[in-house]
């Protein structure tokens, strides 16, 4: 009935002889009214033509804070016709009639007093209806709230979520929350009833509404008692309605788009309860992801990560491959947030062994998929080793998890140089290491020499231990003074065998030093000033660490080899 063409909207109003006549715009639309009707139904407009002239009265209409169909439905009741309330259009009326003044004071059976009722009584009885009813009230929130109609919708909504929270959604059923009393469980179980009419009736959902309304509907519901799991699953149905799906294959949103999805994100998080467990970790995560690619303010993105370290326990490897996005635009992990999240659940951690464990496997595991990284600097690299050494320390896991991890990154990182590699091994404990680890570890060329010679001398440490084990074994066939004379020579053995070692070490060091030594000679080209001992000790260094090349010359080509000295003939 109403557009935005010149045409008089006003054409169906009867026609008198004589009569005056107002004619205005309403958003565009022309009208044309008899002022003498209009009077009568509105105390504004009386009040207007008392006080003022006749273009304060065409300024206010023009004004009018209503949609041009509201206003017809106005004009025809002003004209004695019959409206048609339902609730897409009870609302706006009232808020219009409140706006002009046609109270019963004014004039007997005025159109505020019959919106208002038929509000009441066809309208806030059904949950449906007044949802659609709430809805309507989006482009006229401040008139609805001055008028009290949005506190009744909220008031209304809110009573029966607490009578009725499955009206809310399903919670997650998937899921067992530690902190749901059996009470409650039991109290908002589904009926069988609802079960067989389920097909018959559906509840409107709340992810209809807007920003501004539902979050005013779902803080009171926090407010007033309706179980934190329903609200959790009416949240988490808006999110995915207004971000998770409107984002999926969207790779160019418009900034209107991406702002109102960043306000939801937002909204959501600060609406969640507090209680542990309302969503599992996976559903959190997704949430901390959107968070950070829509680039949430920092409140949002702290609350979703102390959320997830409540419960970082159920949380896996893959959940915790966080992308980040740096200045480039270039995809990262963002290792900086997982130990964020990482020290929130060590912070409020009090629950048994099971979930300290859980977690220190959770963390052996994420270094283990992000060692293959190649932008990963060794200052993060490194710090993700020593929390998890520090991680697995009150559990009885090895570390064989961290040594794998390292092992991998000095795969894709070798080009590191010895020191840099041996940064690397700082944190790895080789006590806590199982034998087939060790051993592994004592044949890797990968690893720094001094950690090798580390290793090796732990092998000969838990060979010894071995021995000593086997020897007081149960059958206890060797007498005392036997068992304290094998002791005795194990000791000197183990004194022996570790001063050997460190000879060995020195050596290597030495070895090491004279080959520098005789390396810068060799470039400087001062090879005929060589003494001769000098000579002989070269010579003694290429026979051990296996050099078949000869120097004919300072001038000639030196062929390198990389070879690794034997460290036990």
């Amino acid at each position: 009935m109403v557009d935005k063409s010149d045409k008089d909207v006003s054409y169906w109003l009867p026609k008198p002889k004589s009569r005056i006549d107002m004619q205005f715009h309403v958003r565009g639309v022309p009208f044309t009214l008899e002022r003498d009707i209009i009077v009568e139904k509105s105390a504004k407009i009386v009040e207007i033509l008392n006080e003022q002239s006749d273009d304060s009265i065409y300024q206010f209409l023009r004004n009018i804070p209503a949609h041009p169909k509201t206003f017809e439905l106005v004009a025809r009741f002003c004209h004695g016709f019959e409206l048609q309330m339902s609730c897409e259009n009870v609302l706006p009326l009232a808020c219009l009639a409140f706006y002009l003044g046609m109270t019963e004071s004014h004039s007997p059976n005025n159109l505020l007093s019959k919106a208002v009722t038929f509000f009441e009584q066809r309208i806030l009885p059904s949950w449906n209806e007044t949802v659609k009813a709430f809805l309507t009230t989006e482009d006229i929130i401040q008139q609805a709230v001055d008028t009290g109609l949005v506190g009744e919708c909220i008031e209304s909504l809110v009573c029966k979520a607490v009578n009725d929270p499955y009206l809310l959604g399903e919670p997650l059923v998937n899921f067992v929350n530690d902190e749901l009393s059996e009470d409650d469980e039991f109290h908002h179980k589904p009926s069988a009833r609802r079960k067989l009419f389920v097909s018959e009736w559906q509840s409107e959902d709340l992810t209809i509404l807007p920003l501004s309304l539902y979050e005013l509907t779902i803080h009171s519901m926090n407010q007033h008692a309706v179980p934190p799991r329903f609200v959790a699953a009416s949240l988490l149905k808006y999110a995915k309605k207004w971000v998770f799906c409107s984002a999926k294959g969207d790779k160019k949103m418009s900034v209107c788009k991406t702002n109102h999805q960043r306000e939801v994100m937002e909204a959501v998080e600060r609406l969640l309860p507090h209680q542990k467990g309302l969503f599992p970790c996976t559903i959190l995560f997704e949430m901390l992801r959107f968070a950070i690619h829509l680039e949430a303010n920092v409140g949002c993105r702290n609350g979703l990560e102390l959320r997830i370290g409540k419960q970082l326990d159920q949380a896996t490897a893959s959940d915790l491959l966080i992308p980040s996005r740096d200045y480039a635009k270039e995809m990262h992990y963002d290792i900086e947030c997982v130990k964020r999240i990482i020290k929130h659940f060590y912070r409020d951690y009090n629950s048994n062994m099971e979930g300290l464990t859980a977690v220190a496997r959770l963390i052996e595991e994420f270094l283990i998929e992000v060692a293959s990284d190649r932008d990963l600097e060794i200052s993060a690299f490194v710090s993700l080793v020593e929390m998890s050494s520090a991680a697995s320390m009150g559990t009885d896991r090895s570390s064989d998890g961290i040594y794998r991890a390292i092992d991998i990154y000095l795969d894709k990182h070798s080009y590191l140089t010895e020191s840099e590699k041996e940064e690397v091994c700082r944190g790895l404990d080789y006590h806590r290491m199982s034998a087939e680890t060790c051993e592994h570890a004592a044949k890797n060329q990968r690893l720094p020499l001094r950690i090798v010679v580390q290793v090796l001398f732990l092998v000969q440490l838990q060979l010894r231990d071995a021995i000593t084990r086997e020897m007081q074994g149960p059958d206890n066939r060797l007498t005392q003074d036997e068992v304290e004379k094998d002791e005795r020579e194990l000791a000197l053995n183990d004194g022996v065998q570790k001063s050997e070692m460190e000879k060995m070490s020195n050596k290597v060091m030495e070895l090491e030093k004279e080959c520098h030594m005789m390396r810068k000679e060799i470039e400087e080209g001062c090879i005929h000033m060589v003494k001769k001992e000098k000579t002989s000790m070269w010579r003694e260094m290429k026979r051990k660490f296996g050099c078949i090349n000869k120097m004919n010359n300072c001038n000639c080509q030196v062929k390198k080899k990389k070879v690794h000295p034997k460290l036990w003939p």
